[in-house]
């Protein structure tokens, strides 16, 4: 099925993948980065689902979300009648369960059940053993629990039932995993778990402080983004799943089931912006025991809990989303060199002190050593924020966001009276700044380019004027703007970089969609630079590109009119709720990374 037809449940330590057809294609228990007891969004319900549907091809079908809670209702209307399959996930758990409820709304539906557990991500059959009223299912480390209020049976290595549901009725179905040498929990009451559950989201949701125009998308993003936080240790994930693919049959297919120290510090900067400090504070704990250590050591992403060690392994036996190979978990680029990662820590750490949201106290002390290990190695070549993998560069962006490293370090000095070398932090900072107009301009051009030396454009250049390197107003960043629009623009939508020449810079065959955040990027300089009606239209054609449950994966592939890359994608909901805080603004003085 196309991304467009899942939408997405979770409990802020993991997350379900539901397709409109009543099917959960995607599950990892207990955590996001654990391995999927459903793994059929890549390959086939062989390798795992469960699916709930009516048994004769429904006449009409539609998905929604609850307003402002993350409980997914999917209503199917039949022949005989209509009848509500309500998907959730328990918050505020012991237990990691997932909780389907089937209601009839108007005379009655006959339904189907098809249970198909599928361990190790899809490659293990687990050892099922039936008791009145559900199962068992082993394999390894774990083990999953499942009860219901209708009767089920075996085939084919499966567990299935048929039921019917008249109108004012309700089937149940509770699934729950615990560590297969420890006793099976006690299962939460439906019914009850879903009054919990919906409170909880509707309280979360009153919190936010965001009134401005499009209140509904921003909500729906914000909530997207608490259900990809870690709840237990304040980390975020960038998407909770792996290898969808950013080019329909290609290779670029990366397991994002991660905490990237980027991504993370752009959701913390889009919640506070909404009111929501608690998730900030918790974020800001999770990075000091995550990179604590040496600075050089810092990694652009890690585990969940912090975890460092992340090695990329192909499942060979999966064949991917639309047959797109390889399919990976684990990933390389843990152990690759972003520069940039150093200012988006510093500039968050900034966000913080100017809202007055208290950090740990030995927060700027790991601060500082971050900085110095930036005064000494900004000149160093990196893999730059897209994460290549081919070889090293002096990518303009790095350069900039290690500017960003240094200016916030200074402030910190200036503006709250902590102790630092800021003279010598003045003069580094002018160093990047002088060597990124030198080298990272191309005169002929007429643009700031991808890496020093280089005629190429890449869309990370949008950042310059958002963070206060250098403002809209200056002619190189003007014309950047321009050229960006002119040369990997099409359809409305921007490209990291042109996508026929990609594979030279990345070490990739070339060919992928339009990247979702960086189109949003120019939404926000277009309205720096006055051109509010222009910027207006550019992210309304975005809003038109969110699924009906108001879901973005990481791009949008033009050619082929649909999503694709991994799904649901942190990254571009932050950049939505920050354009549409901008464009609510309309100051046109204030990017989305609070520029002074």
């Amino acid at each position: 099925m196309r991304l467009e037809s899942y939408g997405m449940i979770g409990d802020m330590q993991t997350a379900a993948i539901v397709g409109d057809n009543g099917s959960i294609d995607w599950l990892c228990l207990p955590r996001f980065d654990s391995e999927a007891c459903f793994a059929a969004l890549l390959g086939e319900p062989k390798h795992g689902c469960w699916k709930i549907e009516p048994a004769e091809a429904p006449i009409r079908h539609d998905q929604s979300y609850r307003t402002d809670t993350l409980i997914l209702e999917t209503e199917f209307e039949t022949a005989t009648g209509v009848a509500r399959l309500i998907d959730f996930m328990p918050t505020k758990n012991s237990k990691c369960e997932v909780i389907r409820i089937v209601e009839g709304v108007r005379g009655y539906v006959d339904f189907r059940m098809r249970l198909a557990i599928r361990l190790d991500t899809g490659r293990t059959i687990p050892w099922v053993e039936h008791f009145d009223g559900g199962i068992t299912a082993v394999g390894g480390p774990d083990a999953l629990i499942f009860k219901s209020d209708v009767p089920t049976r075996g085939e084919d290595m499966m567990t299935v039932a048929e039921f019917r549901v008249a109108a004012g009725e309700r089937k149940t179905f509770v699934l729950s995993w615990h560590p297969s040498h420890e006793k099976a929990p006690k299962l939460s009451d439906p019914v009850k778990a879903l009054e919990r559950t919906e409170k909880f989201w509707r309280k979360w949701v009153s919190r936010c402080t965001y009134r401005g125009e499009w209140r509904e998308a921003v909500v729906r993003s914000l909530i997207t983004l608490k259900a990809l936080t870690f709840a237990p240790t304040g980390g975020m994930v960038a998407a909770p799943t792996t290898s969808l693919p950013e080019q329909l049959g290609g290779v670029r297919n990366w397991d994002y089931r991660f905490c990237w120290v980027r991504d993370a510090t752009f959701t913390l900067l889009s919640f506070m912006e909404a009111g929501y400090t608690e998730e900030a504070v918790a974020w800001s704990n999770w990075l000091l025991r995550a990179v604590g250590g040496d600075p050089a050591q810092l990694q652009i992403l890690y585990g969940t809990a912090g975890e460092r060690r992340l090695p990329e392994i192909e499942l060979s036996y999966l064949p991917g989303y639309e047959n797109s190979r390889p399919v990976r978990i684990g990933n390389a680029a843990a152990d690759q060199f972003q520069l940039d990662i150093y200012g988006e820590i510093m500039d968050a750490m900034h966000v913080l002190r100017k809202m007055g949201i208290p950090t740990a106290a030995d927060s700027w002390n790991l601060q500082r050593h971050l900085v110095e290990f930036v005064a000494k190695n900004w000149a160093e070549a990196d893999e730059g924020i897209w994460e290549i993998r081919g070889p090293r560069r002096h990518f303009t962006h790095s350069k900039v966001m290690a500017w960003l490293a240094m200016d916030r370090a200074v402030k910190a000095v200036e503006d709250f009276g902590l102790e630092g070398d800021v003279k010598r932090w003045r003069s580094v900072r002018q160093a990047i700044h002088d060597s990124v107009c030198r080298q990272g301009y191309n005169v002929s051009c007429k643009a700031f380019t991808q890496f020093y030396g280089s005629d190429r454009l890449d869309a990370s250049i949008l950042m310059m004027p958002l963070v206060g390197f250098l403002p809209v107003s200056d002619e190189r960043v003007a014309s950047t703007i321009e050229a960006i629009q002119r040369e990997i623009m099409t359809n409305g939508l921007v490209y990291r970089y042109h996508p026929e020449t990609s594979g030279s810079v990345d070490g990739l065959p070339p060919g992928e969609g339009a990247f979702l955040p960086c189109t949003f990027w120019l939404v926000d300089c277009l309205d720096l630079m006055g051109r509010n009606e222009e910027a207006r239209a550019l992210f309304k054609n975005l809003l038109s590109l969110r699924t009906r449950l108001g879901l973005l994966s990481e791009e949008y592939d033009p050619k082929f009119g649909r999503l694709v890359g991994n799904f649901p994608q942190a990254f571009s909901h932050v950049a939505l709720v920050n354009s549409a805080h901008n464009l609510a603004e309309a100051s046109g003085s204030v990017g989305i990374r609070g520029t002074p």
